[in-house]
Order: structure tokens, then sequence, then C-alpha cells
């Protein structure tokens, strides 16, 4: 079954076309790269799937209904910017998402809270830039959710917080759930990757398996990058 599915799906801005007649079916279950340089159109597609912009034309379905309330509920979505509120404490951004989220599992997140050395009690201002970035992701991690939405998690963080935000995002996704990791960092994350989607212009370039990308182009999807983007 398609968690995801886009068709001849545009974004305009004005003048400006962010997507472009997106035809995709991502099907559920799998750890996706929607990978892209800056200003493909990642973030707009994005957004359209939390019901945060709306289609210009064509359509886009989140396990088979439009954008709403019951698709938002099994989505948990990273944002690029960080969103906690600094005079927060951990503890109390815990409880805030365990109130908001019926599907937390508080029992994972202070498990991998645990494994940072992070305090309950620190406010999240005395944290460093990167255990923010990781607080923020594990929170995320944390829920039961069918379609995880991370936008740019691994941007502006250090070799070693990239290793640990990857290692969580492998260890907390449930089976049969499926991960969209979107980044212009294709090295670092193309490891945990089983499927791809290559965004230019609002275009969709290239979709399909990791692997079978890799053994059709003979090189890494990396590779495949720096050849599908050669400016």
């Amino acid at each position: 079954m398609a968690i995801l599915e886009c068709g001849n799906l545009t974004k305009r801005y004005g003048t400006l076309t962010a997507l472009d007649k997106v035809d995709l079916r991502i099907e559920e279950g799998g750890i996706v790269g929607l990978l892209g340089p800056n200003g493909s159109g990642k973030s707009t597609l994005i957004k359209l799937a939390m019901g945060m912009l709306q289609p210009t034309e064509g359509a886009i379905l989140v396990d088979g209904m439009p954008p709403s309330d019951k698709t938002k509920a099994e989505t948990a979505y990273l944002p690029d910017a960080f969103f906690l509120p600094d005079w927060q404490s951990v503890e109390q951004a815990m409880r805030f998402y365990e109130d908001f989220f019926p599907d937390f599992r508080r029992e994972r997140a202070e498990e991998t809270l645990s494994r940072l050395g992070i305090e309950k009690k620190q406010r999240i201002r005395t944290l460093s830039k990167g255990n923010k970035e990781k607080l923020a992701l594990l929170l995320t991690m944390s829920r039961e959710a069918k379609l995880y939405i991370l936008d740019e998690p691994i941007a502006g963080v250090d070799p070693a917080a990239r290793d640990f935000i990857l290692d969580t995002v492998l260890l907390s996704k449930p089976q049969n759930s499926t991960i969209f990791l979107c980044t212009h960092l294709i090295a670092d994350i193309e490891p945990v990757l089983t499927h791809a989607v290559f965004l230019d212009r609002g275009k969709v370039v290239l979709s399909g398996g990791a692997e079978e990308i890799r053994k059709e182009r003979g090189m890494s999807l990396d590779g495949v990058f720096r050849e599908v983007f050669r400016w």
C-alpha cells in the first residue's frame, strides 16, 4: 500500500513553479531519501504532505487520504528549523509530546535521552546546538507513527551527531512505518536508504529502489546525485 502518492502535483508561488506535475508513489515500510539541491522543491513537497500548503493543481495523498487532521495524527514531522521553546526544560518538552500525541512512547524517549547524557531538568537553552537537534529528533522518533517526515535532520551538525541521528532513526523506526528523509547531504544517509527520489527544479528526475539505482547507474547514490545535478 502507498503511504504517499502524488498525481500531477503542482505548486506555484506567483510566477515561480516550485513543483511541476509531480507523479510519485511511495510504498509503506522503507526509508526514502528525498534528494535534491536547495531550491529543488523538497520542502514544498513536505509542506504539501503536512497540509501546510495547498496544491495549485493535482493531488497529494497520505495513507490514501488528502492531508487532514487524521493524516497529521499518523505523521511525525521534524521541521528543518528548531522549534522547541528555549524556556522549557527537557522534562516539560517530553510532557508536552506525551500530552499532545497519544502515540508518544515515553520509555523510548527516556532510553534515547539517557544515551545522550542529558538531564531531564536541564533547560533547553542550556543545551548545545547538536544536543538541541538530537532532542528534537528523539521526540519526533519516539512517536508510533505510520510516516516520519524528517526535513534536513543532519544539516549543520558535526559528523558524530550525524551518526547518532542516523542510529536513532534506525533503532526507533517501527517495523511497518515509513521514513521520508529530506536532505542534500547524500553520502551520510545513503547507507540507511531503501529508496531514493531525486528532485530537480520541481520535477522528479529519478525514483526507485536504492540498490536498483546503484546497479543500473554503476555508482553510489552520492555519485548519481553529483551526476544528475552537475552544474
